[in-house]
């Protein structure tokens, strides 16, 4: 996996890229109450805003990590948002994109890394 300084996780799936936030991001976040996932088929720049994220504290977004085509969307968030909170890491994910380039991950942090950045 990778990880941004913004919170964001990756996970390399086969050939494709799945994203989400990471369980740090989910607890500053506190209940999240509602998701709003990108169409599939959205094509991404990096940095673009992909994901919006309402809890009971704020709404916050979420940018595209690298550019692609969002392929997947994990519509189990459009009824039960908690999942970030609840599983961050695995059912809370959000999205499933195609990249072309896969080196653009190298930019980001390891595990190892992340624990340090947020200490």
């Amino acid at each position: 996996m990778k990880f941004t300084e913004e919170h964001e996780w990756l996970r390399v799936e086969d050939d494709l890229v799945v994203v989400g936030i990471t369980e740090h991001a989910a607890t500053q976040l506190g209940d999240i109450v509602f998701v709003e996932l990108p169409d599939e088929g959205t094509v991404v720049v990096k940095d673009d805003e992909a994901v919006v994220i309402e809890s009971v504290k704020a709404a916050s977004d979420i940018l595209a990590p690298l550019s692609g085509e969002i392929v997947e969307v994990n519509t189990t968030l459009n009824d039960n948002p908690g999942l970030v909170n609840d599983d961050p890491i695995g059912d809370g994910w959000f999205f499933k994109m195609s990249v072309e380039d896969m080196s653009q991950l190298d930019e980001y942090l390891d595990e190892a890394a992340y624990k340090k950045l947020i200490g």
